[in-house]
């Protein structure tokens, strides 16, 4: 699933491409989303002005002159093709293509888990999608003071309370995992026993994780494509993720013995840590 940095990536390329471009016309292949696409999506976009394109939590927003919002969330396994050119042909799951007076925006979702509709640009803040979000990591509200706030009573692992979207939203499975390295604190942790310092710590390594994956255009494992259709290169950066049995990049233990990173299940997801630096 396309996690804060690779939708980050997604909403920049956009703001390119079609920041200010006038709607010309939509095509919608197949309604049969997580949330069916509305009937009138076509006639609620066409002729319409983009006025702003904003990322919230995992959501690209894009507000249109009419009062509209094109809300989109990438699922399991979507991705947007940004064409400079009217295409003369479809690939397989295309699912809906905006045409533009600058480009052509295709929507591409293979499992369908993915959503596109619309709603009031007024009523985006209080919509039903976004009531359970909690704070982006990059704003300036968010601090240790905060995070310890929400943690301090919870008698459950601080990997899976930072899953958590309503705590903070956008960060998912790989950002957490590499930003608990990078705060040197363990996966299985109690929140109860995470102190306030270790939150701002923690808070830290949560930002400067998601910088230098948004800098890198994201991680590439398996469906992800950056709208051009390049792969986004943070996953050659991570230090734990992925890489269960190898040392890691601050070993200073013998990784013959130690058996190296670890990887563990929680809350149905892989987590994988070093256990001799994160405590």
């Amino acid at each position: 699933m396309p996690e804060l940095p690779e939708v980050e990536t997604i909403k920049e390329a956009l703001i390119k491409a079609v920041d200010k471009a006038v709607i010309q016309s939509v095509l919608v292949f197949n309604r049969n989303f997580r949330v069916i696409i509305p009937d009138d999506f076509e006639q609620i976009l066409t002729g319409q002005t983009v006025s702003r394109i904003y990322r919230r939590a995992k959501y690209v927003i894009i507000d249109l002159t009419n009062g509209m919002s094109i809300v989109w969330h990438f699922g399991m396994s979507g991705r947007v093709r940004i064409i400079s050119q009217k295409p003369t042909s479809f690939e397989k799951h295309d699912h809906v293509v905006i045409y533009t007076n600058k480009c052509t925006l295709i929507f591409n979702d293979a499992r369908r888990f993915g959503l596109i509709t619309y709603i009031p640009t007024k009523d985006v803040s209080s919509s039903l999608i976004f009531k359970h979000v909690g704070i982006d990591p990059f704003d300036s509200k968010l601090d240790g003071q905060y995070l310890f706030s929400k943690i301090a009573r919870k008698q459950i692992p601080i990997k899976v309370a930072l899953l958590d979207q309503s705590i903070i939203c956008g960060i998912g499975n790989i950002y957490v995992s590499e930003a608990l390295y990078l705060a040197r604190i363990s996966p299985l942790r109690l929140c109860c026993h995470v102190s306030v310092e270790e939150c701002s710590i923690l808070i830290g390594a949560i930002r400067d994780t998601l910088n230098k994956a948004i800098k890198a255009g994201g991680s590439t494992l398996r469906d992800y494509r950056q709208p051009d259709g390049s792969m986004g290169y943070f996953q050659m950066q991570h230090a734990v993720y992925g890489k269960e049995g190898l040392c890691c990049p601050d070993c200073v233990c013998n990784c013959t013995n130690s058996c190296g990173i670890k990887r563990i299940t929680q809350a149905g997801r892989s987590t994988y840590y070093c256990d001799y630096l994160q405590k």
